[in-house]
């Protein structure tokens, strides 16, 4: 039995507006849709990031001295979540390009304190910006209460797999 050569021509004429759907179950799916979303931010940060220079283990990096003083690079290596052989290479990389500084510790040579230059503090900015940029693109179907509620519930998810999502508790 072959198809009407009518029907064929309207599936060529519909095919460009008709869009594949995936199934319900992945619809349906909070972490299914968690994950593709969060693939698809990854994708994009680390592609315009790869313009700018850098990785995201560079901008976890610079983020985390951005926000203080200095810091020991095993416990960068903690925050970060890397071994901290590999996060050595990533500080090599950070150091080269002027962005880090790193200086044994006077108390325990064995140790090195990392800090973040005024170079490094500048390039920051504009990763901030990229990423800004890219959440913006990401949530714009989202008004800022939405936005707010988002936050606060995959920061509570967060912290509840990783405590490292946490803040930080000041001690008195």
């Amino acid at each position: 039995m072959s198809i009407p050569a009518e029907i064929t021509e309207l599936e060529a004429e519909l095919q460009p507006q008709l869009k594949p759907c995936l199934p319900k179950e992945l619809r349906s799916s909070t972490t299914f849709l968690l994950a593709r979303v969060g693939i698809a931010i990854k994708m994009q940060v680390m592609a315009e990031f790869e313009r700018e220079g850098c990785g995201i283990y560079e901008y976890s990096v610079l983020a985390i001295l951005g926000e203080g003083a200095q810091k020991t690079q095993a416990a960068i290596a903690d925050a970060v979540g890397v071994d901290r052989s590999q996060l050595v290479h990533v500080l090599d990389e950070l150091e080269a390009d002027g962005f880090v500084e790193r200086k044994r510790d006077p108390k325990d040579r064995r140790r090195h304190e990392v800090s973040i230059t005024a170079e490094g503090k500048r390039h920051l900015v504009s990763l901030r910006s990229t990423v800004k940029r890219i959440e913006q693109t990401f949530l714009e179907p989202l008004d800022d209460e939405a936005r707010k509620a988002l936050h606060e519930t995959l920061l509570r998810v967060a912290c509840n797999f990783d405590p490292r999502y946490a803040p930080p508790v000041s001690l008195p």
